[in-house]
């Protein structure tokens, strides 16, 4: 009869197996981890910007004229987004001498403002449907409230801007903006 031996424990090779394994698992893990850390923040930029957007079609709503005029100044604003984190200048408008149009400049300033002090290098634009008649005589109009997610975020970016407007998409590639866009009734 011959004899067998029993093993007793585990080999080394079976240990270092079992660490690696380990170890691609942690990694996972640690990656998941970075992820669900910067999601929330995210998304507080996602919710800032719905905000800002609510807010600024409220102030158009209350001076449709100026949004419906032909070359009104609310349509007539360039994109604000340039990417970059310099403050945007105010536009007082004085009670006894406050014309709608220059109700819609302060308005266009403070929206600014607000949206680059709240989102990183943040912009605006707005634009109008034409429709048969003057810009915005239809009463629909679209809006854009455009950020830069911190280098923090780099791997959550998206490899396309997400309904950003043609002058952000043509314009601004590396980083690639987000956008939240907003279609609205005055």
């Amino acid at each position: 009869m011959k004899k067998t031996h029993l093993q007793h424990g585990a080999s080394l090779l079976e240990v270092l197996v079992a660490i690696l394994i380990l170890s691609f698992g942690m990694l996972a893990l640690g990656a998941m981890l970075s992820f669900s850390v910067q999601l929330p923040k995210l998304a507080g930029y996602r919710a800032t910007a719905a905000t800002l957007a609510s807010s600024h079609i409220e102030r158009m709503r209350a001076n449709v004229a100026e949004f419906q005029k032909p070359g009104g100044k609310y349509t007539a604003e360039p994109l604000s987004y340039d990417g970059t984190f310099k403050t945007i200048e105010s536009a007082d408008c004085i009670y006894d001498q406050c014309t709608q149009a220059a109700l819609a400049t302060m308005d266009n300033a403070a929206t600014q403002r607000a949206v680059r002090q709240a989102l990183p290098a943040g912009g605006v634009l707005v634009s109008c449907d034409a429709g048969t008649g003057p810009c915005g005589s239809a009463g629909y109009g679209n809006i854009w409230i455009v950020w830069q997610d911190p280098s923090t975020a780099a791997a959550l970016s998206p490899t396309s801007p997400d309904n950003c407007p043609s002058q952000i998409t043509q314009s601004y590639s590396n980083p690639v903006p987000h956008c939240l866009y907003v279609r609205f009734k005055i």
